[in-house]
């Protein structure tokens, strides 16, 4: 075999879209269907897509901005963003060093990191009981 009978494929580069973003988008309207019909939750995981910056970019303008961003700190930075579609949250985890560990759509009435562990409202009301019986 001969070097030139040696087929290559070249991957697009990050600034072509590769049509991975538009399943993307068929998805999350699906999901939100399910949410509104059925009260299912859902969650993509972005960085197991193949989705190139442009796909991404694509995709951040076809779902929009909402009214909701919160940011968090756990073990990094995380943003929790509310897209144009009411139910569709857009999350990025960072960890310590700012570094991308995470980037998620999640379709959900709340995102399911946002809501306080039983745990942690248990020793907040001991807290404050404790806070309330020094007064």
């Amino acid at each position: 075999m001969a070097l030139e009978d040696i087929s290559v494929l070249t991957a697009p580069s990050s600034d072509q879209l590769t049509g991975n973003a538009t399943a993307v988008l068929h998805e999350v309207a699906e999901m939100l269907v399910a949410l509104a019909e059925r009260g299912e939750s859902g969650i993509i995981d972005l960085g197991g897509m193949p989705l190139s910056s442009a796909d991404k970019d694509w995709l951040t303008a076809r779902l929009g901005r909402g009214e909701i961003e919160m940011s968090l700190d756990l073990d990094g930075a995380s943003e929790v963003r509310e897209t144009a579609f009411h139910g569709v949250w857009w999350l990025v985890h960072r960890n310590e060093k700012g570094v991308l560990t995470g980037e998620f759509i999640e379709v959900n009435r709340v995102p399911g990191l946002v809501p306080a562990h039983p745990d942690d409202i248990r020793e907040a009301a001991e807290k404050l009981g404790f806070l309330i019986n020094d007064l």
